[in-house]
């Protein structure tokens, strides 16, 4: 692209996408727009955007793209903000309501009920909004701002009514038991999940566009971008969550432990797999070579 063109870029409207866009509004570069990931795929692949932060299955069903190197979201263990909560044990769940703001995250629910839950549950798009997917099948994903805080408010709200259910019980690492109205939900975290079946990092999303459509010096600034943001994830949470301290907090301490933002061997390795995964369960075409800017 010429250096003196605007390139769009798609970015997500969750917090933990701040820190990649942090100070892009002031680049004359840049044009920013803030979507749900799954919109922003849509843009992409329709040409709406140049460059977009992509759900990473997405990468499989267009382009063909480019993927800015080094930078992603991802994380190795839990994630906090990608779950299944579900008022049954996996291995009973028949039925399960899909977010679809990201298809990443409903593909992954696809493999890991294959590989991890070895259960074949019928699958429902909706959402987000956990009581009724959960009234209507016995399973629900929810991802982003919306499952980092339905798990905070509800552990704060229910703690004194389900402390004495908790007392003496095992309670599998991944799970957090909440108390919903009078049913028992657990909330699966599908970012430990992964990392507990491979041993790999799983990567969400990244930034991809159309060959060409970035400059070296694009990439360098996208990369410097990250770095500013990481640093200063404690104010980026801060002007998020302007209106409450609480907020702020578990913020602030899940962009610092639980998301990542690189994509080195490790996360190369866990996507690639997470694509042949895809792949052979029928959620994906067949795997690409991973192509970088």
């Amino acid at each position: 692209m010429s250096p003196g063109k605007v390139i769009r870029l798609g970015a997500v409207a969750y917090l933990n996408a701040r820190p990649l866009v942090f100070g892009l509004d002031r680049s004359p570069r840049f044009a920013v727009r803030f979507d749900i990931p799954s919109r922003c795929a849509t843009l992409l692949h329709e040409g709406a955007i140049d460059v977009g932060l992509i759900p990473s299955i997405e990468y499989l069903r267009g382009g063909p793209y480019c993927i800015v190197p080094d930078l992603a979201i991802a994380s190795r263990g839990k994630v906090a903000s990608v779950a299944l909560y579900t008022t049954k044990p996996m291995a009973d769940v028949r039925s399960v309501a899909m977010d679809t703001s990201s298809r990443t995250s409903a593909a992954l629910v696809r493999v890991l009920c294959r590989r991890q839950f070895k259960i074949e549950p019928t699958f429902e798009l909706g959402g987000p909004d956990l009581e009724p997917m959960l009234k209507r099948c016995d399973a629900a994903l929810i991802i982003g701002d919306n499952a980092l805080f339905v798990d905070a408010e509800q552990l704060t709200v229910n703690s004194r009514q389900s402390t004495a259910n908790r007392e003496g019980s095992s309670v599998s690492p991944q799970l957090s038991t909440v108390d919903c109205q009078r049913s028992t939900i657990e909330k699966i975290d599908l970012g430990e999940v992964w990392t507990n079946m491979t041993g790999l990092p799983f990567v969400y999303a990244f930034w991809a566009g159309r060959p060409g459509a970035l400059t070296p010096d694009d990439v360098e600034t996208l990369q410097r971008t990250r770095d500013a943001g990481v640093a200063q994830s404690k104010d980026i949470a801060r002007k998020y969550f302007s209106q409450s301290l609480e907020r702020q907090a578990i913020g602030a301490e899940y962009l610092r432990d639980n998301v990542k933002y690189y994509l080195g061997d490790e996360e190369r390795a866990g996507l690639e797999l997470f694509y042949r995964y895809a792949a052979d369960a029928g959620v994906a075409p067949a795997e690409e070579p991973l192509r970088f800017y």
